[in-house]
């Protein structure tokens, strides 16, 4: 469980305020705030010296593109450090925030963006150019990192959604490729009925990444900025939809309930056991690691939708570089961050590390994410998943705590596959939960 952490009132500015009060459009701005920035802003790069940038992320291959950014620039090495993947590192970042001791640039995903965003701790990396590439990524990703002309961090890899199946299977039991989610709930059922030991997939009550993608997909947010407040929505109604469509499954036992990503599971995506996956474009490098055997099986579709003919998708996963204030060389920094997720072999470098699916647009169309792969039946995944990129809804807007939220859905999701309550009524709970956690934080929350 992730760990939650009080910043000072210094630091707990919502992130409209934020913007407001470095565009000077509010009085009262805090003044260790702001003389960290100018600072920070006025550093100079040594007078052409050796410069030493230290770089915290986990994803591998990130040291092959760093030595070949030295390769370009003699005079910057940059000193890669996986301090772990996730929570792990975001614990040691937040810590490090309050020690005005961050490193120069961190690797962030998109959903805790906002929360690092409300520190007051990522410069705007808008101040060098960052604006300027804006064209050369994924367009929805953009707005994920952006507020206005201010840009808080670059995109490196995105998760767009997709239906995993196993198409031995789909053919053995006569189950057609579902392309609503009606169809999908009408395939549980059928194969089930054939084979009591088989569940179209799994629900993994304390990984609630997925299922807000599917919220996503239906067009709901948990979080909107109103005016210089926080908007609180989580029990929307297109998340009770796809609440309700997952308790009815759960109901009748239709699916599993077991932790992903831990030995059980990976036993089940190998034997047959669960016939899908719904997962992001990221879940093919899972997928074939982890299930060898059944190689020439598996098959890639798009996500099932709410209504026949329509492509609506969402987003699980992903990442970002953001650079933090107390650089003492953000201009090389920011350059780096820009270099690594635009240049063609800095991308490809984390590719073949980490099989990250790229926010670059030129990327996606490298032989190492596009074109025939033999474990998916020779069929163009790529493709597929960039198709499904394009219609992830670009308006998605994450909230400041989202840490709070996932432990709160966690713990409650996993009290309704118990049968302590329900998913829908657990959307409620996590309302009123994040709402006075956000109150304590010393938001301004509307709900």
């Amino acid at each position: 469980m992730t760990d939650r952490f009080t910043f000072s009132k210094v630091k707990i500015v919502p992130l409209l305020l934020l913007a407001a009060l470095c565009l000077g459009m509010l009085a009262g701005c805090d003044s260790g705030t702001g003389s960290s920035t100018s600072s920070t802003d006025n550093s100079t790069s040594g007078g052409g010296g050796q410069i030493t940038l230290t770089f915290w992320n986990w994803v591998t291959g990130v040291d092959k593109a760093a030595a070949e950014y030295t390769k370009l620039h003699p005079n910057i090495h940059v000193n890669v450090i996986n301090v772990g993947g996730g929570t792990n590192e975001y614990n040691k970042l937040y810590t490090a925030i309050k020690a005005n001791n961050e490193p120069d640039l961190a690797q962030i995903e998109y959903q805790v963006l906002p929360t690092f965003e409300t520190t007051g701790s990522l410069i705007d990396l808008s101040k060098y150019g960052a604006n300027d590439i804006k064209d050369q990524f994924v367009p929805w990703t953009w707005n994920q990192v952006s507020l206005g002309n201010s840009v808080y961090a670059i995109p490196q890899d995105t998760g767009p959604l997709v239906l995993y199946y196993r198409e031995d299977l789909f053919q053995k039991y006569n189950l057609p490729i579902p392309t609503t989610w009606a169809q999908y709930a009408d395939d549980a059922v059928k194969l089930h009925a054939a084979d009591p030991s088989a569940y179209i997939t799994d629900f993994p009550a304390r990984d609630p990444g997925w299922f807000n993608g599917l919220v996503w997909q239906a067009g709901g947010q948990m979080f909107n900025i109103d005016g210089q407040s926080w908007k609180v929505d989580i029990n929307n109604p297109q998340a009770q939809k796809v609440a309700s469509y997952w308790q009815g499954l759960l109901g009748k036992n239709l699916v599993k309930t077991e932790p992903d990503f831990a030995d059980a599971w990976y036993h089940d995506i190998g034997s047959g056991t669960l016939a899908t996956w719904i997962s992001a474009a990221w879940g093919a490098g899972t997928i074939k690691p982890n299930a060898p055997q059944t190689a020439g099986k598996w098959r890639v579709a798009p996500l099932p939708q709410w209504q026949e003919g329509q492509y609506a998708n969402g987003n699980w996963g992903g990442s970002t570089t953001a650079v933090f204030t107390s650089s003492k060389h953000p201009k090389e920094a920011a350059d780096f961050a820009q270099w690594l997720n635009t240049n063609k072999q800095g991308v490809e470098e984390m590719i073949k590390g980490n099989a990250i699916y790229p926010a670059s647009l030129s990327n996606l169309d490298s032989p190492l994410v596009n074109g025939r792969q033999s474990f998916f039946g020779n069929q163009n995944v790529g493709a597929l998943f960039k198709v499904a990129s394009q219609h992830v809804n670009p308006k998605y807007q994450w909230g400041p705590t989202i840490n709070q939220v996932y432990n709160d859905f966690g713990d409650d999701f996993a009290g309704a596959v118990n049968n302590q309550g329900t998913l829908p009524s657990s959307l409620n709970s996590v309302q009123q939960s994040t709402i006075q956690f956000m109150q304590n934080q010393g938001f301004t929350v509307k709900y």
